[in-house]
């Protein structure tokens, strides 16, 4: 039987390359969460610097905590976030009894532990996760006048199980994949991008439960770089190469489905301002450029193109 008064350990960790400012926001927002589930649980933290030069410690050294399981730095400095992943995920494996992930862009609300923890709760889940709510601060008004914020956006059922999770925005149980050690991020995807989804679906396919839930939200703090229409369309051009790349991996889809969807999203993409107008709404013609961008992401891919993420 449980003992009732032990906590419960777990561990977060996140990857970080390029982005001190937004890390050091990130574990602020970390510091405030613990507080909230310190008397159900014990926390450790984990940062993975993907820096070459190991820019990212003079940000973990300079944070001030109460961590019981502590705050530890790792370096990789690859450049290759699947490098990264794995070197935190089996640092955090040996802390904790579940693992959460978020990445070094993401503010965490308060209760984001505590939301995670109650929705295992409820679920008995292996896995929980929720959406990384876009969040733009810079920009016209027609980066939020149209639907940008979501895109690429994790929008299920209520304590539904998905068919994936986010690795901005998850916690899985650690028992799980010390029994699946061959589940790992993928390093072959850690230029190109798409190692979490992978990752995500080999752990679906070999029992893992997931469940979903918009109370475990976070935030992605958009720069002033991204609220740009330039940057909107090789993300998208980037993100549907990716989703080619990685149903092609997983086994989820074959070359000809694939090639159907990559039509479908582009010719709806076309199609999108006409009904729009026909309907009495905004055209939104920039998010329909989005939506061809993707289809040709995914139409490339079917020639071997594999578009590098950094």
């Amino acid at each position: 039987m449980t003992d009732p008064l032990m906590k419960t350990p777990i561990a977060l960790y996140v990857c970080t390359h390029q982005r001190n400012d937004e890390l050091r926001r990130l574990l602020e927002s970390v510091v405030v969460a613990t507080k909230h589930v310190e008397e159900r649980a014990e926390v450790g933290v984990v940062v993975v610097d993907d820096n070459p030069d190991g820019r990212a410690q003079s940000v973990v050294d300079s944070v001030e905590h109460n961590f019981s399981l502590g705050l530890h730095y790792r370096h990789s400095g690859k450049q290759n976030i699947a490098i990264a992943r794995n070197i935190g995920f089996e640092a955090a494996l040996e802390l904790g009894d579940w693992v959460l992930m978020t990445d070094d862009d993401i503010v965490i609300p308060a209760d984001w532990f505590a939301q995670h923890l109650g929705l295992q709760d409820r679920t008995g889940a292996d896995a929980t996760t929720g959406p990384a709510l876009l969040t733009f601060e810079h920009g016209g008004d027609w980066i939020r006048d149209q639907p940008f914020d979501q895109v690429g956006l994790l929008d299920y059922e209520e304590e539904s199980q998905p068919p994936e999770c986010s690795t901005g925005n998850s916690m899985v149980r650690s028992a799980f994949f010390v029994e699946h050690p061959e589940i790992r991020f993928d390093p072959g995807l850690g230029i190109a991008g798409g190692e979490d989804m992978v990752f995500y679906r080999g752990a679906i396919a070999a029992g893992m439960v997931p469940r979903f839930s918009k109370k475990v939200a976070v935030y992605e703090i958009e720069p002033a770089s991204r609220s740009t229409y330039q940057y909107q369309l090789s993300r998208s051009l980037w993100m549907g190469n990716t989703e080619f790349e990685t149903n092609l991996r997983s086994g989820q889809a074959s070359r000809l489905r694939l090639l159907l969807r990559a039509s479908k999203r582009a010719l709806g993409g076309m199609s999108r301002p006409a009904q729009r107008v026909i309907k009495g709404q905004s055209p939104q013609f920039r998010y329909a450029g989005v939506l061809i961008v993707q289809g040709i992401g995914m139409g490339i891919g079917q020639f071997g193109v594999v578009l590098d993420h950094r």
